[in-house]
């Protein structure tokens, strides 16, 4: 595996010495948002873990080599590159024979994550079960990756122009908790509410910890779902974002865009609708997921070290 793989120093040393690491996504930065404010993002979701206490380890693969926490230069050549390719579990091997460069999706960060010994990883929201999957079987990687890898994902649900209420019975078929995190019901990315109500909701990280050291102690394998509600200031009006994903999902349709292209597509379309609206309402979200994650990572290794 070191063949394959480049920790950076600090995380190596901090995962040798056992402090808590969150991992994040590259995907964001190359396929989510425009340049710069992806990479103003990535850099301040950095700081917002920093801050808290724990290592912030930004996953990807440049020049065929994995990179777990990358330094400022490589995450500015991510931001503007047009050559990165969209990675999940199916495209590692060939990424990084062909010694391409590649951004990481939920499914292969929390693989490589998982490799490299860290259990908290922070992104937006997880990917799931289209809409119409009943037609077209597209469901994302990210839910097996979720029901295999002993990783917690922190997030704001799942993306709303996906099928929420199929991507909760599918993590559901498949064993794969999803907690509300101070929230009763399964938050929809842009908005705090979806309409679906979880079964578990727990108040604060510790006990969080606590439940997710449980399950991997009882051998219980696969990834807990974290669903950290967008701040209330930032969330979006549901009527508004549910015109623009309809829109948007019909242009898609017409213009017979498909695969990992759909989701990169619709969140441009739908940030083109909505005046630039939901890309702040993104980027807030992703603040407020580090903040839990980083925490979370921070309770975590007291309970392993302890």
């Amino acid at each position: 595996m070191k063949k394959y793989m480049d920790i950076k120093e600090e995380v190596k040393e901090a995962l040798e010495e056992g402090k808590p690491v969150v991992a994040l996504e590259t995907t964001i930065i190359s396929h989510g948002m425009p340049y710069p404010q992806n990479v103003k993002t990535a850099l301040e979701v950095e700081n917002i873990i920093r801050d808290r206490g724990a290592f912030p380890a930004t996953i990807a693969i440049l020049n065929g080599k994995i990179k777990v926490g990358l330094d400022r230069d490589e995450i500015e050549y991510l931001g503007k590159a047009k050559d990165v390719k969209k990675v999940s579990r199916r495209d590692l091997p060939f990424i990084i024979a062909e010694r391409l460069n590649g951004a990481t999706t939920v499914a292969s960060t929390m693989i490589i994550a998982n490799l490299a010994g860290i259990k908290v990883f922070v992104t937006g929201g997880i990917g799931g079960v289209h809409r119409g999957a009943e037609k077209t079987f597209d469901i994302s990687a990210d839910l097996q990756e979720l029901a295999r890898t002993n990783v917690a994902v922190v997030c704001a649900g799942a993306k709303s122009i996906l099928d929420l209420g199929l991507t909760l019975e599918y993590l559901e078929t498949f064993g794969v908790p999803v907690v509300g995190f101070k929230t009763e019901e399964f938050p929809a990315f842009f908005t705090r509410k979806s309409g679906f109500k979880l079964d578990y909701r727990i108040e604060d990280e510790e006990k969080l910890a606590k439940t997710i050291k449980t399950k991997w102690d009882l051998g219980l394998d696969g990834g807990v779902v974290v669903a950290n509600p967008i701040p209330k200031e930032y969330e979006m009006d549901p009527k508004v974002i549910d015109k623009a994903i309809k829109d948007a999902l019909n242009e898609a349709e017409n213009k017979g865009i498909k695969g990992k292209d759909v989701t990169p597509f619709l969140l441009d379309k739908v940030k083109k609708i909505t005046g630039g609206r939901s890309l702040q309402s993104n980027i807030e979200l992703v603040y407020n997921n580090a903040v839990v994650g980083a925490n979370l990572a921070v309770m975590l290794e007291k309970l392993y070290i302890g």
